[in-house]
């Protein structure tokens, strides 16, 4: 490639991203945030420039051109792009820009200009005898994604420790938001100054993980859902990785991000490459624009799943390891009458699994449990009309297990003399071994075979300690990320139509890259909805609503023990893929019939639901938590107010209804699908009668179904808001606003 400059510019969805090649370096960011229009080449060359820190105090006696992997040799004193060495040489590389591609054009102009596409660059280190791809895609919805592959053209093998992409921000970004979480707690937001230094967070559990970084923003102080400057990254890997915020004493600042390499994980062979995750920059005006270009991404996706997402029984909560034909039939039954379309048989089926202890790795239909295999089960759930969903944990064992006695060697370790510490009373096999890979392969592809399966909830308990190859001692995590990826990707591919859920306990397998490969997430093992209302707003960061499982569980919450109406809990699911985990032996008609209420109400609005626009509600409130779902054409909405706790003033007063067009009209009414709202004194614009004494009380279906709420234009209610109802703690408010025209 030519010495001279190049200037790359990409404009999608009000995005623009501008690329700098200053002589034959790695590419620079000039400018990524909003759009700047149609820009001639000699604002871009003036861009360019505009961009670069003066020398001196200090500091290198050239401008750093910060590409987008970093380089030390240019002067960046931050962290570096890549790490590794031969023996401790060639740990610095200096790669110059063989030649460059836009959507597989070779770029010969010095500026070029596109909408969204592809921007690859090979690059070459003939004395470290590295080669290097480096990729950066423009996605329609605004959003881009990079990354790296690095190739050794020398004889000797090089160790790679480490490949991190980084995309700067600008100055004016000085404030951070993550998550943090655990186990029945998780995507639990974090917000924090951004200093100089660098805010660093590895995962090291061998998969995503309930505490993960989940999406890494900077943006403006205070910036909300609806407004600020916000940039955002996010690591698209199932295994060990890294979000970071790195901020110099110099003033530039970047978010980056990469796998998580274990030391020796990644040696290179003459002419072997190992390859990035894919890195996701996001920008947007306010949190809910980050979330809306990530939810058109993956809508946008080839297998995103395009049926409606059917309302799923899933039986754990209800039986548990208790396995008995007549209780699972009365169940299905019970499960058809109320509107379920999927039900799905949990843990237990197979082998000894009797309960924790046994069993797992052993994927046969017990005939101790299971004489006359699956079939009538689910004979009787396809006669009913609903499809059968299977539960596996392929990548874990308990010692206590036919495939532990007969392939020990087959369990992850550091070390063949001794096994990690148990997590759960299991181990993790080793799915990068060939043998053990075909084992589970070949075991779930005969069950698939013999029975109607439409859909397999996949889960993974433990996080990965010690995950070595016994054999070898090496570690073996970004081995058996990638054996997960294929295995899904086989199975998906022999039985088109499949359906998979990423459940990891709960939601500790989020990210993109699974997502890629599943058709819903499983948020997490805890159902009670207080926790799931925090939950389900900050998921939908990521991922839209519908990719999101939200069942509802029974009355009592198996993992909090708070007790819940059923108002509340179904208020709560009905925005997600709606489900039901609750023994519904156990509930009464009333509780029934309310059910088949909340269900019907859902499919009623599920288009809705399911492929709207998401927002979320600004409160200065913490006890009030609101977010709604706007259609396609903006002519329906349905918002969800939550009381989840008790506010410090006696009435909330008025809530804004964001995202409408400002100059329509719309009728704006409270729906309450069953039972009643606890506690209601109603605002007068409901058209409700008020409480003739000074005790609250329930309104119940019929009183607030009468009410024809008011009108008001789009502006209205994004500017002024309406007044919201006094309500006990943990209930929830609907609204549907429709527009008049």
């Amino acid at each position: 490639m030519s010495s001279e400059n190049h200037t790359i510019a990409m404009r999608s969805a009000g995005v623009c991203l501008v690329l700098d090649l200053y002589e034959d370096r790695l590419p620079a960011v000039v400018h990524w945030g909003g759009d700047l229009g149609s820009l001639t080449e000699t604002e871009a060359s003036a861009l360019t420039e505009a961009q670069l820190n003066p020398t001196g105090l200090n500091q290198v006696d050239v401008p750093v051109h910060l590409g987008i992997l970093p380089e030390h040799w240019t002067g960046w004193v931050g962290r570096p792009g890549i790490s590794g060495s031969r023996h401790g040489k060639a740990w610095s590389p200096r790669f110059s820009v063989i030649s460059c591609t836009l959507d597989g054009d070779p770029i010969v102009e010095t500026f070029t200009q596109r909408g969204a596409g592809l921007f690859s660059v090979h690059a070459e280190d003939p004395n470290a005898e590295l080669a290097l791809r480096l990729d950066v895609e423009m996605l329609p919805s605004g959003a881009l994604r990079t990354r790296a592959e690095l190739r050794n053209l020398g004889h000797e093998a090089y160790q790679l420790d480490d490949l991190t992409l980084a995309l700067p921000v600008p100055p004016i970004a000085s404030e951070l938001l993550d998550f943090a979480g655990r186990w029945a707690r998780e995507r639990t937001p974090q917000r924090r100054d951004f200093t100089v230094g660098t805010h660093l967070r590895e995962n090291r559990k061998g998969r995503t993980g309930p505490d993960s970084a989940y999406l890494l923003h900077a943006g403006v102080p205070g910036f909300g859902f609806r407004s600020g400057e916000v940039w955002a990254v996010h690591t698209a890997w199932s295994g060990n990785h890294i979000h970071y915020a790195e901020r110099l004493f110099s003033g530039e600042q970047v978010l980056g991000g990469g796998e998580l390499l274990l030391p020796g994980e990644v040696l290179l062979g003459e002419d072997e490459a190992h390859t990035s995750p894919w890195v996701y920059g996001c920008y947007g005006e306010g949190l809910d624009e980050v979330a809306r270009r990530f939810h058109q991404f993956l809508r946008a996706r080839s297998n995103y799943p395009t049926s409606d997402r059917p309302v799923t029984l899933n039986v754990w909560e209800a039986v548990y390891f208790d396995h008995s034909l007549p209780v699972l039939r009365e169940l299905a039954e019970l499960a058809a009458s109320v509107g379920i379309e999927r039900f799905v048989l949990d843990d237990g089926w197979f082998g000894a699994r009797r309960g924790e202890k046994a069993g797992l790795g052993d994927w046969q239909v017990s005939r101790d449990v299971w004489p006359d295999g699956l079939n009538p089960l689910i004979d009787r759930v396809t006669e009913l009309g609903m499809e059968f969903g299977l539960w596996f944990e392929p990548e874990m064992v308990n010692l206590d297990s036919d495939v532990a006695r007969r392939h020990p060697e087959w369990i992850m370790a550091a070390d063949a003399d001794r096994l990690p510490v148990e997590s759960r009373f299991q181990q993790v096999l080793n799915i990068g071994i060939p043998e053990c890979y075909e084992y589970i392969r070949d075991a779930m592809v005969g069950l698939l075979n013999s029975y109607d399966i439409r859909y397999i909830k996949w889960d993974h308990n433990r996080d990965l300690i010690e995950a070595g190859t016994q054999s070898s001692g090496r570690p073996g995590v970004h081995q058996q990320t990638l054996a997960f990826y294929r295995l899904v990707d086989e199975l998906k591919q022999g039985f088109p139509g499949l359906e998979i859920e990423s459940c990891s306990s709960g939601g500790a397998r989020v990210d993109l890259e699974v997502l890629q490969r599943t058709d819903r997430v499983w948020v997490s093992d805890c159902i009670d909805p207080q926790e799931r209302q925090m939950m389900h707003r900050w998921t939908t960061q990521l991922i839209p609503p519908e990719l999101m499982g939200a069942h509802i569980a029974s009355g009592v919450s198996h993992t909090t023990g708070r007790w819940h109406t059923l108002g509340f809990r179904a208020a709560t699911a009905i925005f997600g893929h709606l489900g039901i985990e609750w023994d519904l032996r156990q509930a009464t008609a009333e509780e029934i019939a309310e059910l088949r209420e909340w269900i019907g109400f859902h499919k009623q609005h599920r288009q809705l639901l399911h492929h709207g626009e998401t927002v979320r509600l600004d409160t200065s409130d913490e006890s009030l938590i609101g977010h709604g779902v706007l259609s396609p054409d903006r002519s329906t909405a349905l918002y969800s107010l939550a009381s989840v706790g008790r506010s410090m003033v006696s009435m909330y007063g008025r809530v804004r209804l964001p995202g409408l067009d400002a100059d329509r009209r719309y009728r704006v009414r409270p729906v309450l699908p069953a039972d009643t709202l606890p506690g209601l004194i109603p605002p007068p614009w409901w058209g409700i009668s008020p409480t003739v004494d000074e005790h609250q009380q329930d309104r119940g279906h019929d009183a607030v179904q009468s009410s024809k709420g008011a009108v008001f234009s789009g502006r209205t209610l994004a500017t002024v808001g309406v007044a919201h109802p006094v309500v006990h703690p943990e209930t929830v408010v609907l609204y549907l606003v429709e527009s008049l025209d």
